[in-house]
């Protein structure tokens, strides 16, 4: 029973990761996000900059939504939205994994560019 669980809690895990990146491929969905980083923002004005109709900006909101990255409020007749940061630490860790390879060739480039630079001075001197 305890296999069953941990294997659905990793198709979950994944199902999360997935809808994530999804969401955060679109440059539309990435502005939204920037945009309600720092206060809340009512759908007409999420809208509002952007040159398409309110319901292509509903259908954003619905994928940012499904990928928890946003929370809807009704506030009177306004819908409220704003940002859930925390929905993105599954792909923040997902690319930590992989930083470390980053790290390990950006190390390496820099210590064979020292050891150019420093085979340069030796020549010059």
């Amino acid at each position: 029973m305890e296999s069953a669980l941990g294997f659905n809690r990793m198709v979950k895990s994944a199902e999360q990761l997935d809808s994530v990146f999804h969401a955060l491929s679109d440059s539309t969905r990435r502005s939204i996000l920037r945009d309600i980083a720092t206060n809340e923002k009512t759908v007409g004005e999420i809208a509002r900059p952007y040159d398409m109709s309110l319901a292509a900006v509903s259908k954003h909101l619905n994928v940012l939504e499904n990928a928890r990255l946003i929370r809807r409020q009704k506030q009177g007749s306004f819908q409220m939205v704003r940002l859930n940061a925390d929905a993105m630490k599954p792909a923040q860790a997902w690319l930590a994994y992989y930083e470390k390879f980053w790290n390990r060739q950006l190390d390496a480039l820099q210590e064979l560019l020292t050891k150019e630079d420093e085979q340069r001075k030796k020549k010059g001197q």
